[in-house]
């Protein structure tokens, strides 16, 4: 593992400041940015950093106005008031292993930076789709696909299926990219918690799913797709471009659990709150939000506690605005979580992997109860 680090890192190191001179910007190029429904700015590629950098959610909508226009709002489901799939659960969570998780994290910020328009995000992308081919492949899984889901920058983002007996989707997601916003072009972003921790949280969690018999071989009701979300730091593109995508094909979305930052649990104790897991009660869906914490409850060790971000602050907000359930936990309230996001000092060592854990448990439970629903 060091040599492949190593090359990783001298890869990396060589391409630091490689752009794609296709996706630069010019300076006075603007762009349409959404703050909140229906209040919308335009901006040059700067001032969306300098938003970013004073803590200010948007949406870049300039590509993506359809997105949640007429959109046919479908009433949520009725998930579970109670778990059904304990045994099975309770079976597979001893298989997840930090060791690994681990690891793939130190590959995963090895690359200079994620950042949508640069080579390395590029190639961290196609890092994350071979991790994935690979466990699908050694597991033989039936029918299911993985691919890139490309876009209009370097970046694609990533779309694991595994298709059940139905086509109602249940959605893992978290995004991959990462940026310095000191230097989003070519700084060093390790991105380990942001969002380095969500992406190996759900790769384990899909490791060990796939040691369930009757998903690798298309036994359970719903359809489990895993999204590894380009270009999120932007404006959450990536995941506006596929599920306005999704919109426009009717896709049957029942429920969709973002995980941003899993990793980081020193604010919360150094203020003297207990460590949890949180949940945004904003743009999101309540009904998808209880069951996901009673699934904390049924497989994890850990509280939640309830938080807010505004508007468009991650993924979930794209699958809301698309009209589908969705729901976004994080590793603290919003007051605890990571300082050192968006900057060289995101790093390995800042990330507690006992939290990452008590996320990766969730996420299993979440996916094997669901998957299982009659929803």
């Amino acid at each position: 593992m060091r040599t492949v680090l190593l090359f990783i890192s001298a890869v990396a190191l060589s391409s630091a400041l490689v752009i794609d001179k296709r996706y630069a910007a010019s300076a006075t190029q603007l762009y349409t940015i959404e703050l909140e429904p229906g209040v919308t700015r335009k901006v040059t590629e700067d001032e969306k950093w300098k938003l970013k950098a004073a803590s200010v959610h948007f949406m870049d909508i300039t590509d993506f106005p359809d997105l949640g226009k007429d959109v046919q709002r479908r009433a949520a489901p009725v998930y579970p008031s109670s778990m059904s799939q304990t045994t099975a659960v309770n079976a597979l969570i001893p298989k997840l292993n930090m060791t690994i998780a681990k690891s793939n994290l130190e590959t995963l910020t090895a690359f200079n930076n994620r950042y949508y328009k640069a080579l390395t995000g590029r190639d961290s992308s196609v890092w994350i789709l071979k991790q994935v081919q690979t466990l699908v492949a050694n597991a033989g899984v039936k029918n299911a696909t993985a691919a890139a889901f490309t876009h209009s920058w370097v970046q694609p983002s990533v779309i694991l299926t595994i298709p059940g007996k139905t086509d109602r989707t249940v959605i893992l997601g978290a995004h991959q990219d990462s940026i310095n916003l000191d230097s989003p072009s070519g700084g060093r972003a390790p991105g380990a918690d942001d969002n380095g921790s969500g992406v190996v949280t759900i790769l384990e969690a899909l490791r060990v799913l796939l040691t369930d018999s009757r998903i690798v071989s298309n036994s359970h009701e719903n359809t489990i797709e895993l999204h590894f979300y380009a270009a999120e730091e932007a404006g959450l593109l990536g995941s506006q471009d596929i599920f306005q995508d999704y919109q426009k094909r009717g896709r049957n979305v029942v429920a969709f659990l973002q995980q941003d930052m899993t990793g980081y649990t020193k604010g919360t104790i150094s203020a003297g709150r207990k460590e949890s897991i949180a949940f945004l009660t904003d743009n999101v869906d309540a009904g998808l939000t209880a069951f996901v914490k009673r699934v904390v409850a049924a497989y994890t060790t850990l509280p939640t506690v309830d938080s807010r971000c505004g508007y468009a602050c991650s993924d979930h907000a794209s699958a809301n605005k698309a009209g589908f359930p969705a729901a976004e936990a994080s590793e603290s309230g919003i007051d605890d979580m990571s300082p050192y996001e968006h900057t060289p000092q995101d790093t390995v060592d800042t990330v507690d992997f006992d939290h990452v854990l008590q996320h990766a448990r969730m996420t299993v439970g979440f996916a094997v109860e669901l998957a299982f629903a009659q929803l």
